[in-house]
Order: C-alpha cells, then sequence, then structure tokens
C-alpha cells in the first residue's frame, strides 16, 4: 500500500524522540535516583543496563510473536506499553519496582522502533523508503541530543520524575496520533516461529547485522570514553566534554536526516562501505587532530556522530529488502537492534579493558578505527553478492 501522507511518519518519528530520550535521559537522572531510594551509584546505574538489556534481547522475541495480520495492533501496542511503564516509573515509590517498569518500557521501545520502521516502509512508495526511516532515525537522534537536557533541565527545577512525565506526555501524543492517522498495514507473510528464526541462516542478512555490531562497538565504544582520551594532557587536556558531546549528537542529527535522499539514490551496501570508510578515518585521526587544537578535533567528532547514526538508514533499508518476500522485515530490523545494543556493551568492556591495561589513551581511537575498517572490509562481501546478483537477473533477462 503506498500513499502520499507522510503525517503516520512523522507521528512514528515524535514516538522515536520519546525512544530516544528515554534510553539515554536515565543516565543523568542517576544521582538524584540514587539520592531518592538511597541506593548506591553501582545500583542505581543498573536502570540503564534493565531498560537496555530488555531493548535489546527482548524487542526480537516480541516482535517475532507479534501475529503477521497484526503489524498495526502490535505497533500501537508497543507504543501503548512504553507510554505506562514511564508513566509507572515516574510513580514508583521502591527502587525494585522501578526496575522492573524500566525494562518493560524498554521491551515497549525496543518493538515499537522495529514495527515503526516497518510500518514507515510500508506506507511509503518505494523511492521515497530510504528518507522514511531517515525521519525515523532522525526522530530518535534528535530525542538524544536535544530531549535528554531538555528532560534533564526539567528534573533539576522538578525532580526526576519530571523527566520521565515528559516521555510519557510525548509517547501519548504519538499515540493517540497514530490510532487517528495510521492507515491499516498490509498483513506481513504469515510463518511458524520456526520459518522466522531461518533468518539466522541467511547469510546476506547476518553480513548486515555484524556489519551494524562491529560499526557499533567502534562508534558507541568510543563514545563512552571520548572524556578519558580529551582529558589527556597529550590531546587538549579538556576540563569538560559536554560541548564535544553535543557536537557527536548535532552530527547524529545531521547525518540521520540528509542520509535519506541518498539511500533513496545510491545502492544501499555502496553507501553502508562509504559510511564504515569514513566511520573509520574519522575515529584514525580523532587523536592526531586532539593533538593539534581542542576546536579542531570537533571536525572528525562531528563526522563521527554524523556517519554513525547514518549508518542504521541503509543498514535497515537493506533488511527490510532483504526479507521482503519472507515478510519478517520488522525481526530483522528487531536484530538489528539488538547488534548495536550488544555491540555499545562490548565497545564500552574493551575500551575498559584497555584502560586497565594502562595502555596510552590514543590506543582507544586505534582500537576503535581498527574495528570500524574491519568492518568496511567485511561490507566488500555484501558488494560482491549484490554484483553476483544484478549479474544473474541481467542473465536471466537476457535469456
Amino acid at each position: 500500500m503506498h500513499t502520499t501522507n507522510q503525517s503516520p511518519i512523522y507521528l512514528i518519528a515524535v514516538g522515536a524522540f520519546a525512544l530516544g530520550m528515554a534510553s539515554y535521559v536515565t543516565a543523568g537522572l542517576i544521582p538524584m535516583i540514587e539520592a531518592s531510594f538511597t541506593v548506591s551509584v553501582a545500583v542505581a546505574a543498573q536502570l540503564v543496563t534493565a531498560f537496555t538489556l530488555a531493548y535489546g534481547l527482548g524487542s526480537p522475541i516480541f516482535v517475532a510473536l507479534t501475529p503477521a495480520h497484526r503489524q498495526r495492533t502490535g505497533l500501537l501496542l508497543a507504543l501503548g506499553l512504553f507510554v505506562i511503564a514511564n508513566a509507572a516509573s515516574a510513580l514508583a515509590e521502591t527502587f525494585t519496582t522501578l526496575m522492573v517498569w524500566r525494562a518493560i518500557a524498554g521491551i515497549g521501545a525496543g518493538v515499537y522502533l522495529a514495527m515503526g520502521i516497518g510500518a514507515s516502509t510500508a506506507v511509503s512508495s518505494p523511492e521515497r523508503r530510504g528518507q522514511s526511516i531517515a525521519i525515523i532515525m532522525g526522530g530518535m537522534a534528535s530525542g538524544v541530543v536535544l530531549g535528554v537536557p531538555l528532560s534533564l533541565l526539567i528534573a533539576d527545577q522538578m525532580g526526576w520524575q519530571a523527566a520521565l512525565w515528559l516521555v510519557t506526555l510525548l509517547g501519548l501524543v504519538a499515540f493517540i496520533g497514530l490510532i487517528l492517522k495510521l492507515p491499516a498495514l498490509p498483513a506481513a507473510a504469515a510463518s511458524s516461529l520456526a520459518q522466522k528464526l531461518a533468518i539466522l541462516g541467511d547469510g546476506h542478512v547476518l553480513i548486515i547485522l555484524l556489519v551494524s555490531l562491529l560499526a557499533a562497538i567502534a562508534s558507541l565504544g568510543m563514545y563512552t570514553f571520548i572524556a578519558p582520551l580529551l582529558a589527556d594532557p597529550a590531546y587538549g587536556a579538556v576540563s569538560s566534554v559536554t560541548p564535544y558531546l553535543w557536537v557527536w549528537g548535532i552530527g547524529g542529527v545531521l547525518g540521520s536526516f540528509l542520509v535519506g535522499p541518498l539511500v533513496d539514490r545510491i545502492k544501499g551496501p555502496v553507501l553502508t562501505f562509504i559510511i564504515m570508510v569514513i566511520l573509520a578515518a574519522s575515529l584514525l585521526v580523532l587523536p592526531l587532530i586532539a593533538a593539534l587544537g581542542t576546536w579542531l578535533v570537533m571536525l572528525p567528532i562531528v563526522l563521527w556522530g554524523a556517519v554513525g547514526w547514518a549508518l542504521q538508514v541503509p543498514q535497515n533499508n537493506e533488511l527490510i529488502l532483504a526479507r521482503q518476500a519472507q515478510g519478517d522485515g520488522n525481526l530483522a530490523i528487531a536484530l538489528n537492534e539488538s547488534a548495536l545494543y550488544l555491540g555499545s556493551a562490548i565497545g564500552a568492556a574493551a575500551g575498559g579493558f584497555v584502560l586497565l591495561l594502562q595502555m596510552p589513551t590514543w590506543t582507544l581511537a586505534a582500537c576503535a578505527g581498527g574495528v570500524a575498517s574491519l568492518g568496511a572490509l567485511l561490507q566488500i562481501v555484501n558488494l560482491r553478492r549484490q554484483q553476483n546478483w544484478t549479474c544473474d537477473v541481467r542473465a536471466q533477462l537476457h535469456n
């Protein structure tokens, strides 16, 4: 079903904005939550773990269990669950209750994003599919970059609960709008759970997921350690990393939105390869440029943020195209989200290990750049696969 009506896509993006806020705001609320429930920082930090684990592990399971003919209902239920869980989190009277509701919010968020991207492509014409995914990823990036600082300012004035009420309100606006504006979605091909698990045997999908995993290890892993690198006297001795995080985030918003028209013009695997090469280069030059000047280093940081966020637009588009016939594109996107969260966790752990070995801080950027380079090399396999596929199709047409 194709329509020129873009309003459902923008409404899905409003929900994605709320989701971006919810994913990252908890880290900033930890000191307030710690004081509110008299728990240690280490315990309060587990709220982030609960949300991300439930998001990364729970969402593919629930997407797989959603009936093929209930895509619209599944999307609305996931968003409804996300809204309720955030409201319940704000009302939580014990730390354990808060932890449970953060995990439930994580499941709702993961299922909503996967099904939202799937829905946006279902209501778009094929030539606007990449742009639709870009609008949603841009909404999520904006939630992280603009929404998180805004909600933390509100939380400073009105308490940590206020930040979660803001997430709830935005989610509710998207929910009501989608009930009114989202048309019926075409039913996906009905398949058993065993058939859905067959996605893990699709070599093309596995390479796409592996490239996403390596990109997340490099990009999100390095993001965790941007402060120790720039605090090093050899690389600027920066006292506050906040302006650099802002620059990274603004790059992310720009990259997410600007990549949309490119996805519809450049073949997906080619665009992903270009992005991975730029990501590797921007990470590898980070210490070199930081040594030259604290302002100059903002250039590779904005580029890194832009390509790091932009990557998921062609990746999600490729996954939908790869699994369109089998009708489990939403599951492929959910698995891609899991790859990103897993990559972020591996990147943070690996960076911690590098610091534990007391290696010079430039090795953080060198390792991240090396992992991104590995992703670019792996992407060549997808490029060759597509060339072979194109040759096969041409041969068949010729015969």
